[in-house]
């Protein structure tokens, strides 16, 4: 404090007990990246995401498929962290141009400062809030795409924000909405879904082997939280699994059960049907896309649509089979294990 700031009152950062805080809003180092890039880097090599970040999956083979280079128009159907964005943007200068989507009212002016912070203006760099159902909008301004990438799910940060409700690990509230502005939260679906609707969402949405018993518990239930779901799938699959595998087994249903109730919440799959209906006309002659998928659901709708636009004479060439992240990528960030990516080239 200098000379002239006498009688103003000295303020402290607040500081948390301990190394590894466990509440979210206690982690300020990592949710400043920029003014603690060492400790960030330390949270990685340990094989974890940093708290309130996302590590781009299969960059390099993302930018294999897609080749993008200096004067080319692509997009990023969504930009999330921005971290392919960032490897992209440099790669299409000078002259090209990148537009960056996603539906994220929280997260994406703070992707889009970011970006902005590292030098992209409104030259390179157009961003927009809106679902990437809606890419035939663009045309007009962007005039096609040379390259289009699609990195589908939920991103890091959405996952390691309780107040989000994405995660059964941490209380908050049951919501499960990438834009918590539109639609009902997944504690509103539970609440009018038929116990026919449940075990259907469980089954179409991530496959789930349990759906019948699960949609039984939770039909008619009040659940305002995510750690309520959890206690109450817990308490249904009692004595579904030997004592030694049960932990693990009981952390896969959790999982699938969230994935399938946030796929319903957001009705992904009628948004990613029509956005692989809309690729073929908004790519040029010669056109990549590149979609990365996180489950089977996901996968089949994109390998479906590649295949149909072959035999249609929509692609002149799709990937024979995902590509999956390298066993080394796996390890140093477990988040990708289940990353599939699928190309085509108009």
């Amino acid at each position: 404090m200098t000379a002239g700031d006498e009688g103003l009152p000295r303020t402290r950062r607040v500081r948390y007990k301990g190394t590894h805080p466990r509440r979210f809003e206690d982690k300020y180092k990592e949710l400043d990246p920029a003014a603690h890039a060492a400790e960030l880097r330390k949270v990685m090599e340990r094989g974890h995401t940093p708290a309130g970040t996302h590590r781009p999956i299969c960059v390099r083979e993302i930018l294999e498929a897609l080749a993008p280079k200096s004067g080319e128009t692509f997009l990023d159907a969504t930009l999330g962290y921005g971290g392919h964005a960032q490897e992209l943007l440099p790669r299409l200068l000078p002259g090209g141009r990148l537009f960056g989507l996603d539906v994220d009212p929280l997260e994406l002016p703070r992707t889009e400062a970011r970006l902005r912070a590292l030098g992209f203006g409104d030259d390179v760099l157009t961003v927009r809030r809106m679902n990437f159902a809606g890419i035939a909008g663009l045309l007009p301004e962007a005039g096609g795409f040379d390259g289009v990438l699609a990195d589908l799910g939920v991103s890091s940060m959405q996952i390691d924000n309780p107040t989000r409700g994405f995660t059964y690990k941490a209380e908050g509230p049951l919501d499960l909405r990438l834009n918590p502005g539109r639609g009902r939260p997944a504690s509103a679906l539970l609440q009018a879904a038929s116990e026919e609707d449940l075990e259907e969402i469980l089954r179409e949405n991530a496959d789930e082997p349990n759906a019948a018993i699960l949609a039984r518990a939770l039909h008619g239930r009040t659940v305002a939280t995510t750690t309520q779901l959890a206690g109450l799938v817990r308490e249904a699959l009692r004595g579904a699994f030997r004592e030694a595998e049960r932990q693990r087994e009981l952390r896969k249903v959790l999982q699938r059960t969230f994935q399938a109730l946030r796929i319903a919440v957001n009705d992904e799959f009628t948004v990613l049907d029509q956005f692989l209906a809309l690729l073929p006309r908004c790519l040029k002659p010669g056109g990549r896309v590149a979609i990365l998928t996180f489950h089977s659901g996901e996968d089949r709708r994109v390998k479906k649509a590649f295949q149909a636009g072959r035999r249609e004479g929509l692609y002149r060439d799709a990937a024979p089979e995902p590509v999956r992240p390298s066993p080394e990528e796996q390890r140093a960030n477990p988040r990708s294990s289940g990353a599939k990516l699928r190309w085509a080239i108009r």
